[in-house]
C-alpha cells in the first residue's frame, strides 16, 4: 500500500487524517526562494515552524511526521542555517526529513551529514528523503544515487515541470520522464514516490488514473493534495472527518483492485497520456 502524506500544521486535522489512514503527516517549513519560482501560481506556501513540528509530533500516535526543511543555505539575516534547522526539527521529533530544491551533489551530501549527526545526537532513527524537483537534480541523479544514507526519494512534479518549461506537471508522466527517473531509483532499491493526488474523480487528470500509474511504476508514496480536502476553506471538523474517512477508504479500495489487476495498467497509461495531451492542447494559448 502507498504511504499517503497530508500537509498540515493543525494537530486536530493531523489526528483526523491519521485516523482515516494517512501514514505521514507532512509539516512544510520550506519558504526560501519558493515565492519567486512559484509566484502567481495556485500553490501552497506554508512556512510552518519548528513549534508546528513539535505540536504535530505530540498529536499523532501512529503516523510518521515528515518535515520538509528549506534548501541548503548558510545562516541568513532572517533565518538560521540548514545545520541548525535540521537539528531543531529532529530534536522536535521529526521521523523523516525532506530536502527540497537541491541542484548539486554537495548539497545532498551536506543534508545527509546534518541529518546523520543530529540523529546520533538525539539517538533517533531518522529517515532522509530527497525531493527531486530541479533540472539539475534530475540530470545528476545517477551520481546522487551513489551516496549512502538516502532512504527515499520523491519526484516533485510541480517545480520540475516549471524548470523544464512545461505547462502541466503531469506532462512528465506522459513523456516518460517519471518512468526514466523511477527506473534509476528502483535499480538502487530506494523507495520513491511522485506528485500528488486529489479525489479519485477530481483533478485535470482523475486521481484514479494517477493512482494506477503509481502502481504501474512501483511507487511507494504520494501526497494527498490540498484539493482532496482544503481545510483553509472547510472549517467544520465533522465535515473534514467525513471527507477524509470516505476519500482515504476509496483510495485504499482502488489500491486493492490495482494490486490484483495489474493487467489494466497499460490501458490506464494510454488514458493518462491522452488526458494529459488533451489538457495541454486545450490550454496551449492561455
Amino acid at each position: 500500500m502507498l504511504n499517503l502524506m497530508y500537509i498540515t500544521k493543525r494537530p486536530e486535522i493531523a489526528q483526523i487524517a491519521e485516523n482515516a489512514g494517512v501514514n505521514w503527516i507532512f509539516v512544510d517549513m520550506e519558504f526560501i526562494g519558493k515565492d519567486i519560482r512559484q509566484g502567481g501560481l495556485d500553490t501552497v506556501q506554508n512556512h510552518h515552524t519548528v513549534q508546528d513540528v513539535e505540536n504535530i509530533c505530540n498529536a499523532v500516535k501512529k503516523a510518521k511526521v515528515l518535515v520538509r526543511v528549506n534548501p541548503i543555505h548558510a545562516e541568513l539575516p532572517y533565518y538560521f542555517s540548514s545545520e541548525v534547522e535540521i537539528d531543531s526539527v529532529i530534536k522536535a521529533g521529526a521521523d523523516i526529513v525532506m530536502l527540497p530544491y537541491f541542484k548539486t551533489k554537495e548539497e545532498v551530501m551536506s543534508f545527509l551529514k546534518y541529518v546523520k549527526s543530529s540523529a546520533i545526537k538525539y539517538n533517533k532513527d531518522v529517515k532522509t528523503c530527497l525531493l527531486v524537483e530541479t533540472a539539475e537534480a534530475a540530470l545528476l541523479l545517477d551520481s546522487i544515487l551513489e551516496l549512502k544514507g538516502i532512504d527515499m526519494i520523491h519526484l516533485g512534479l510541480n517545480d520540475l515541470h516549471l524548470a523544464l518549461g512545461m505547462k502541466f506537471m503531469f506532462e512528465l508522466l506522459a513523456d516518460g520522464t517519471v518512468d526514466r527517473l523511477a527506473a534509476k531509483i528502483k535499480a538502487k532499491g530506494i523507495p520513491f514516490g511522485f506528485g500528488g493526488i486529489a479525489t479519485l474523480n477530481g483533478g485535470a487528470v482523475p486521481g484514479s488514473m494517477i493512482l494506477k500509474e503509481h502502481y504501474r511504476l512501483g511507487s511507494s508514496m504520494v501526497i494527498v493534495s490540498r484539493s482532496f480536502c482544503n481545510t483553509d476553506k472547510i472549517t467544520n471538523l465533522d465535515e473534514i472527518k467525513n471527507i477524509f474517512q470516505k476519500g482515504i477508504a476509496q483510495i485504499r479500495k482502488l489500491e486493492n483492485e490495482a494490486a490484483n489487476a495489474a493487467c489494466y495498467f497499460s490501458h490506464n497509461r494510454e488514458f493518462v497520456i491522452q488526458s494529459i495531451l488533451k489538457f495541454i492542447d486545450n490550454n496551449k494559448n492561455k
